[in-house]
């Protein structure tokens, strides 16, 4: 094998920061096997793979990995792959792709943002499904329950990946929270698989609107430091019950600071016939190489 690939960061403001990604070039030759071992090698979150950057107008072919198993949709694997499309494969630089992943096309546009330039991946309609008691939910996040905000539901959403969206009260509760193996397993994931959990505040570090962290333990990310389709989920979630008193949202989110990786993702949504949901952040090149 002889594999071009890069690494990006992801929803970075300056290199290594965000979240780090490997996209891997023409691997219509590599068996789902060999991409699962190549990205535990790489040993982040996620990795691409780009069946071909042969010149087209129509989408690309994209599969993706954590390092447990293969993944329909995940939000900064999207954006990354997107870019380094445009940066380093296409001539014409265009201001949309169009992805073929697990989940369907995906549209991700770029956007000129005081001088800089701004990826945005369009993820499908929300899916709402389980709520679970905000005991139980303090329980796998060792918190007692006071630290949620009980105006607000513990619930499970999908734009592509499902994601557990639990409201706390502060940051402090935020920089608390670590999931508990027994509770973690046995009232989340046994009953609803391999979901992300995330937590999110009102309170933050700079001057982003909300603070949020991502754990995946049962996918091998114990945390993320910068999760796209989750907050994605919670753009939906946030639109549909209203927290910001609006049907509309275009905020930003501070997530990562707790790992050293700090992250800026750009929420948006509209609550309509449908809730739409967009995300967005900067992407930071980092390295490139091939495979030996």
């Amino acid at each position: 094998m002889s594999h071009r690939f890069h690494l990006v960061d992801v929803f970075a403001e300056t290199p290594y920061s965000g979240n780090q990604l490997a996209v891997f070039h023409d691997t219509a030759d590599l068996s789902a096997a060999e991409m699962q071992t190549l990205t535990r090698e790489m040993n982040y979150s996620e990795s691409t793979f780009v069946a071909s950057t042969a010149p087209t107008d129509g989408p690309y072919d994209v599969r993706i990995f954590d390092p447990a198993e293969e993944l329909a949709f995940a939000g900064h694997p999207t954006i990354g792959t997107a870019a380094v499309i445009r940066e380093f494969v296409r001539d014409d630089s265009p201001d949309e792709l169009t992805l073929s992943l697990g989940v369907g096309d995906i549209s991700v546009t770029v956007e000129a943002h005081d001088g800089t330039e701004r990826y945005w991946v369009h993820q499908v309609p929300p899916a709402f499904d389980e709520t679970l008691d905000h005991a139980v939910a303090a329980r796998i996040l060792g918190l007692d329950v006071g630290d949620l905000d009980e105006r607000y539901p513990v619930e499970l959403v999908s734009t592509g990946l499902p994601t557990l969206v639990v409201p706390l009260r502060s940051l402090d509760a935020l920089g608390r929270a670590a999931t508990q193996a027994e509770p973690y397993g046995e009232e989340l994931i046994e009953p609803f698989g391999n979901v992300n959990l995330l937590v999110f505040a009102p309170e933050t570090r700079g001057d982003a609107d909300l603070a949020v962290r991502v754990f995946a333990d049962a996918a091998g990310v114990p945390e993320d430091p910068a999760t796209g389709s989750s907050n994605g989920c919670l753009a939906a979630y946030l639109v549909a019950h209203r927290y910001f008193d609006a049907d509309e949202l275009d905020i930003s989110v501070e997530q990562g600071h707790e790992m050293g990786r700090p992250s800026l993702l750009h929420l948006r949504a509209h609550d309509g016939d449908d809730i739409s949901v967009s995300v967005g952040g900067r992407v930071q090149p980092v390295a490139e190489g091939r495979l030996l």
